[in-house]
């Protein structure tokens, strides 16, 4: 179990946002640009709180950039059951229903979308918002969603974080 290291002065300092992303640093230096077999071996790694919030993180800091990222992302967790599976038990986790409710909405719609035409998750391309106006439409109202209730997300997680500090952080003097 890997434990972000800081002051007591610094966490308190960080917003809710902020708080997350260096609570996960350490994590995210040890998988990024990692294969996928060392990703997963590292997370194994993890306790279930840090494992949710990293899960957590993976999802927002690639989703929340564009309705266009918010789509690719949905689409490769999809393609990845374990990693869709870990972003859910996560959202669960934190007993966010609202980013929970969200994300299955979501998927319910872009399902039906690729049953009805024939696709796999492993096909959705960012360009499909561009040639489908009906699928555009939808991954904007659940990009706006995604921005109003993402706040609320990072406030719960930071709230638990806060409260369960020793999971996540080992301060230093």
């Amino acid at each position: 179990m890997t434990l972000a290291v800081m002051n007591k002065r610094e966490f308190d300092s960080l917003d809710d946002e902020r708080l997350g992303r260096a609570c996960m640093e350490p994590t995210f230096s040890q998988i990024r640009a990692k294969e996928m077999a060392v990703k997963a071996r590292v997370v194994a790694d993890l306790s279930e709180g840090q494992r949710a919030l990293c899960m957590f993180r993976v999802f927002y800091g690639h989703a929340k950039n564009s309705e266009m990222e918010y789509y690719g992302w949905i689409s490769h967790l999809l393609q990845n059951p374990d990693m869709w599976s870990g972003v859910m038990n996560g959202l669960s986790f934190f007993g966010d229903v609202d980013m929970f409710r969200l994300l299955e909405e979501t998927k319910e719609v872009l399902d039906t979308r690729n049953r009805r035409l024939g696709l796999a998750w492993k096909d959705a391309v960012i360009m499909d918002l561009d040639h489908d106006k009906a699928l555009h439409a939808q991954v904007e109202r659940f990009y706006r969603w995604f921005q109003n209730i993402a706040p609320a997300s990072l406030r719960i997680i930071a709230a638990h974080i806060r409260d369960n500090a020793d999971q996540f952080v080992r301060f230093e003097e």
